[in-house]
């Protein structure tokens, strides 16, 4: 028979029922054998969607500003409608999968996404605009919070790393094509077009999601699960107050940033108390509890701060002490993105073969080198000293992101699969927000300037050193948390 914990990881002792569900495991993996190529594929797109939506817009900001005669204050919503979107909602929909059934739920994200790029395409005034971006922002995150969990569903064991890694490709894909793909449509038809361009590649993922996906299993259950509608409408303004303070601030402590975070904490303390309450919770306070899942949520948020770095401290460094013309800098910032693409499935197979848990604390190690490198490299190197340890730092998070993920989903119990990927996608989220104002902030700092833009090049260079020196503490700090993770899981299991 089969017994869970509280926190929601399997765990079979020997005896009853083990034929049958052997049994039942070989009919249903000889079922879908066949398609879980086209399934993957189908993910696949469904991450390289998401992800374009994220990166594709950026560039078309003077654009968007000047065609609406906007501020860019006023343009920036349609970047931050689309973040926010996915940063408040992408836990209450991957638990709003787990109960309604994955397969209906990601059809309706793939539809509303696809629905919302064409109507931001056809968008006659901004606010219109920043509507259907909030609405895009929505379906991204059915399809982020969603895949993970189908990875679980119709991957076996042994492969799961891979289809991490595969997942983990076509995320940098499209981080890397989004501002190409960006500008060439600018320059051709239109900033309409950069939304358009969403709609055929939409349908194509929604065609494949419907003939390809396993069906949802309609098991009786006593005592259905509910929505969680009060910790969802609790968390959402939780995290909604604490990405503007991060977004909006830019690491500034101005009035209305205190206010954003006290709200923020107020908001986390009526939610977990909601949680502890709750007949059927949004998240479970006893996940935490499992040793593995709370040690890679905090590694995860960790790893995405120090990957912000490179994006926030990278253009300044570039530009200002090393003396790149905006081409030049463009070229240089692609390698990152580039070299995650080419790591992904390379490190999944990698997991799957020495371990995931090992090649966690491996791809960590990797971050924490390409960060000290970073801190000490001369500007005499030139660009080759700014290159070299960013590929360090990028494969390494590869291994890491890919081995991390598959350590926690393949543990999980299939009917938390789907908040539990939400969950994984927030932390990485929160990362990237509060990486991109609190490095900013450390940057800023140590360059002892108030505008970066007109600093010196000796004292950008101060500031790249000590903001990846920092970057580096925080991923021994992460290292840590891995090792303290490990054993509290091995003291568990004895």
């Amino acid at each position: 028979m089969s017994t869970h914990n509280d926190s929601g990881r399997d765990h079979t002792e020997p005896g009853q029922d083990k034929t049958a569900a052997a049994a039942a495991a070989a009919a249903e993996g000889a079922g879908r054998a066949p398609s879980v190529r086209w399934t993957l594929a189908c993910l696949s797109l469904s991450v390289l969607l998401s992800s374009l939506g994220t990166s594709s817009a950026n560039v078309g900001l003077p654009t968007l500003a000047q065609a609406f005669g906007a501020s860019f204050q006023e343009v920036q919503w349609i970047v931050l409608a689309y973040l926010l979107a996915i940063t408040t909602l992408i836990v209450s929909v991957g638990r709003l999968g787990d109960i309604v059934g994955r397969r209906r739920l990601l059809l309706a994200g793939i539809s509303l996404f696809t629905a919302a790029s064409v109507l931001c395409g056809l968008a006659p005034t901004l606010w219109l605009l920043i509507a259907a971006r909030a609405a895009q922002g929505l379906g991204a995150a059915v399809m982020m919070a969603l895949t993970m969990a189908f990875v679980g569903e119709t991957v076996p064991k042994a492969r799961t790393g891979r289809a991490m890694g595969l997942l983990g490709t076509m995320s940098a894909i499209g981080t890397a094509l989004g501002p190409s793909l960006g500008g060439a449509l600018l320059s051709g038809p239109g900033w309409r077009a950069i939304f358009l361009v969403n709609a055929p590649l939409g349908v194509l993922a929604f065609l494949l999601a419907r003939r390809h996906l396993p069906v949802d299993r309609r098991e009786p259950r006593t005592g259905r699960a509910g929505f969680d509608h009060v910790g969802t409408s609790l968390l959402a303004l939780t995290l909604a107050a604490y990405a503007l303070a991060m977004t909006l601030g830019h690491g500034g402590f101005g009035s209305l940033n205190v206010a954003l975070l006290l709200t923020a904490a107020f908001g986390a303390g009526l939610f977990v108390r909601a949680e502890a309450k709750a007949a059927s919770p949004l998240i479970r306070p006893a996940m935490f509890r499992d040793p593995v899942l709370s040690s890679s949520l905090a590694m995860s948020a960790l790893v995405s701060t120090v990957m912000m770095a490179t994006l926030v401290v990278g253009p300044f460094y570039l530009a200002r002490t090393l003396g790149l013309d905006e081409a030049g800098v463009g070229l240089v910032l692609s390698v990152g993105p580039l070299v995650a693409a080419l790591s992904g499935v390379p490190a999944g197979r990698v997991a799957d073969r020495f371990g995931a848990p090992r090649m966690t604390v491996a791809g960590l190690i990797g971050m924490a080198a390409g960060s000290f490198l970073l801190s000490l490299a001369p500007a005499a190197l030139g660009v080759l000293g700014y290159i070299a340890p960013i590929v360090v730092v990028t494969a390494g998070y590869a291994v890491f992101q890919t081995a991390n993920n598959t350590v926690v989903m393949t543990g999980i119990r299939p009917d938390q699969r789907g908040v539990t990927s939400g969950m994984l996608n927030l932390s990485r989220n929160l990362g990237l927000i509060t990486g991109t104002s609190v490095m900013g902030a450390v940057f800023a700092f140590a360059s002892a300037t108030t505008d970066v833009t007109t600093a010196r090049s000796g004292a950008v260079a101060t500031g790249m050193h000590v903001t990846f020196a920092v970057a580096g503490v925080l991923i021994v700090v992460a290292l840590a948390i891995a090792v303290a993770g490990r054993e509290r899981a091995g003291t568990r299991k004895r």
